[in-house]
């Protein structure tokens, strides 16, 4: 009898390792076309960037040009220019910012939809709206719009009688606006200036805030309600459940959309660490260049990796992952 459970025993783990390796080949096979396009395409496009960025390039006749080796000479260059190191530090600057203000508010509404109330599906797909407006042809029209706007506000104001131009709005809020809030926490100005930041810049917060919010919502709905059930029978409230059950449950959720946030935020578009050094490429008599601009990319994304591995590593001392066995 005992031999014919150890039988069993082996032919489970035989089925269970056979699954295991469908599941494997069927994940390959899905990051298959990836893979080909990042060898045959990617590769060498980051390979003749990063020869680019160790030479000088001089142009020839007929279109050709030739490679001089001037070792770190370029990324010298880039590092001495005042501006580029001013618009990364403000770019840094605004990241540390803006990381905790996108996670935490798509964590707010990703629970808010999750709970069973009406018109759920409607909610979410008017949340994840801005992600859709903010790609191809709408955000063309959307960046040309602000170019408009941007140029009528350097040309003068519409007079609406008020005593200043349209242009002289100000945000939605004021410092002041949320001092008596605050004036019996013995809070400093600093976190006061925070809050107000991002009240003004919800509308941006919002836009980038759809992904997140999906990705919580996966993680919130892969917490099995027979957890909630238990801590209703204990008799835990609302606020003991979220900080001891829903929270852990999805940190390896926060560590994603942190790192997400941070990627997303350093390759958009509309970047101005992006767009300085677009700038820089064909400006050759401002002291710039394709090989000054490559340098630069270089730069930025050693610093997006630093900073990436240190968001994954002081996030990853907090994250709790849920034991299958």
């Amino acid at each position: 009898m005992t031999e014919v459970k150890r039988r069993k025993v082996h032919r489970r783990r035989r089925k269970a390792i056979s699954l295991d390796r469908k599941k494997a080949r069927a994940g390959w096979l899905f990051v298959l076309p990836f893979i080909i396009g990042l060898i045959l395409i990617y590769l060498p496009i980051v390979f003749d960037s990063l020869n680019y960025s160790f030479n000088k390039i001089i142009p020839l006749k007929g279109g050709a040009y030739e490679l001089n080796p001037v070792g770190f000479g370029n990324y010298q260059k880039a590092l001495q220019d005042p501006e580029f190191t001013k618009v990364l530090v403000s770019g840094i600057k605004d990241l540390v910012f803006d990381i905790p203000a996108i996670v935490i508010f798509s964590l707010f509404v990703a629970v808010l939809l999750n709970k069973k109330i009406f018109g759920r599906a409607a909610f979410r797909a008017i949340f994840f709206i801005p992600v859709i407006l903010s790609t191809g042809l709408i955000s063309e029209i959307s960046h040309s719009a602000m170019a408009g706007e941007s140029y009528m506000g350097q040309t003068g104001a519409v007079d609406d009688g008020s005593g200043q131009g349209a242009s002289g709005a100000e945000g939605i809020v004021a410092a002041t606006d949320f001092r008596w809030l605050f004036q019996n926490m013995q809070v400093g100005s600093g976190l006061l200036e925070y809050v107000t930041g991002i009240v003004n810049d919800i509308y941006n917060i919002i836009n980038r805030s759809g992904v997140q919010m999906l990705i919580f919502l996966a993680g919130l709905q892969s917490i099995s309600p027979a957890i909630y059930e238990s801590c209703s029978i204990d008799g835990a409230t609302g606020w003991e459940t979220f900080w001891k059950i829903t929270f852990p449950m999805i940190s390896p959720m926060i560590l994603v959309n942190a790192i997400y946030t941070v990627i997303d935020s350093f390759t958009s578009s509309d970047s101005q660490i992006m767009t300085f050094i677009s700038s820089k490429y064909g400006d050759v008599m401002g002291g710039g260049g394709p090989e000054i601009s490559t340098a630069m990319s270089w730069i930025y994304f050693a610093i997006v990796i630093g900073i990436i591995a240190l968001v994954a590593a002081v996030l990853s001392a907090y994250v709790f992952y849920q034991r299958r066995d």
